[in-house]
């Protein structure tokens, strides 16, 4: 006769990782009573069931609104690494909206956040960085990190960190430097960006070359540039494969150029001949960067002589289809074609 058998084996579809989640709108109120437990492991299972549903839309506004940020921030100060790396991959997704961006700064987050970029896990580190990138990208967000002094601890973790922590970690320099270049400047950042050029990682470069734009733009960063000797290997790099690099160096190129010392390190390093050849690239930043480039250039009287001859291939430019691209053609052709 048959009897009745209890399986063992857990119901399909429930991760034992992850805590029940309640119905409708008492989800997130529920999971953040689980995050204040005192129990480890149920901290864990609420933060991996708020890392999937802070993926929708409107749960992580749910989530925002409702006070889980201030409870996140507490979080990223527990003794177990688990709960360490969840709050912080939690943070990174919210993170993404503008309303947790605005969270991350009125309840100064990015403080405690800033302070696990020593965490001896490289999961926590990654999230604590692309978490900082995010909220880099946004002026207010820059010009925030700048004011509390970050620039100087990137710039010491760059060379210490793993391919993929270390583009994020240029990545985040970069948007800081494009509100702010002095702070870097201050940190000796020029050899440090440098040295990461010649990186095989595409990403890396395009990271460090983009830094070093926004570098370029004040005077004492042009002279660093050019005290480094920069403008020769940015010249090489006018050969890269990767088309933002390209016309990264043509951007740094073009600003550095600006001042005299610059313009004869250009010259000197060969830069007129690989810029003549972006000049027809259909890339729109590669082609108005190289177009720019050379019209600094070409205040140089020997430089715009050697120009002269190449009129006829920058006024193809001037019936592109892009408006940028023809102004700076236009600009480019009024320079060179100067007479005293």
């Amino acid at each position: 006769m048959a009897s009745p058998r209890t399986s063992e084996q857990p119901p399909p579809h429930i991760d034992p990782t992850q805590a029940p989640v309640a119905f409708g709108s008492w989800a997130i109120p529920r999971l953040l009573l689980e995050l204040q437990d005192a129990e480890r492991f149920t901290r864990q299972r609420a933060l991996a069931a708020l890392c999937d549903l802070v993926h929708d839309h409107e749960r992580a506004y749910d989530a925002i609104l409702s006070g889980c940020m201030e409870r996140l921030k507490v979080l990223l100060q527990d003794e177990d690494d688990l709960v360490r790396v969840k709050t912080t991959e939690v943070l990174y997704v919210l993170a993404s909206h503008s309303l947790g961006r605005d969270a991350f700064l009125k309840l100064d987050i990015v403080g405690p956040l800033t302070s696990l970029i020593e965490d001896p896990v490289n999961a926590c580190r990654k999230n604590v960085h692309q978490a900082l990138n995010r909220i880099a990208e946004f002026p207010s967000g820059a010009v925030f990190m700048v004011s509390m002094g970050l620039v100087p601890k990137l710039v010491l973790k760059v060379s210490d960190e793993e391919e993929s922590i270390r583009a994020l970690i240029l990545s985040t320099l970069s948007c800081c430097v494009s509100v702010n270049a002095l702070p870097a400047l201050e940190s000796d950042a020029v050899p440090v960006l440098r040295d990461q050029l010649s990186h095989p990682s595409p990403a890396i470069r395009r990271a460090a070359s983009s830094a070093l734009v926004g570098i370029s733009v004040p005077a004492d960063g042009k002279m660093k540039v050019c005290e480094e000797h920069l403008l020769p290997i940015l010249v090489k790099l006018l050969a890269d494969d990767d088309r933002g690099v390209v016309a990264n160096a043509a951007g740094t190129i073009m600003n550095t150029a600006v001042i005299t010392k610059g313009k004869s390190e250009a010259l000197d390093a060969g830069a007129i001949a690989p810029l003549l050849q972006l000049v027809v690239s259909e890339n729109t930043a590669v082609c108005v960067n190289a177009l720019r480039a050379l019209t600094v250039l070409a205040e140089v009287p020997r430089a715009r002589a050697q120009l002269l001859e190449h009129v006829p291939l920058l006024k193809t430019r001037r019936t592109h289809p892009n408006t940028i691209i023809q102004r700076a053609a236009s600009t480019a052709i009024e320079v060179i074609s100067w007479r005293p």
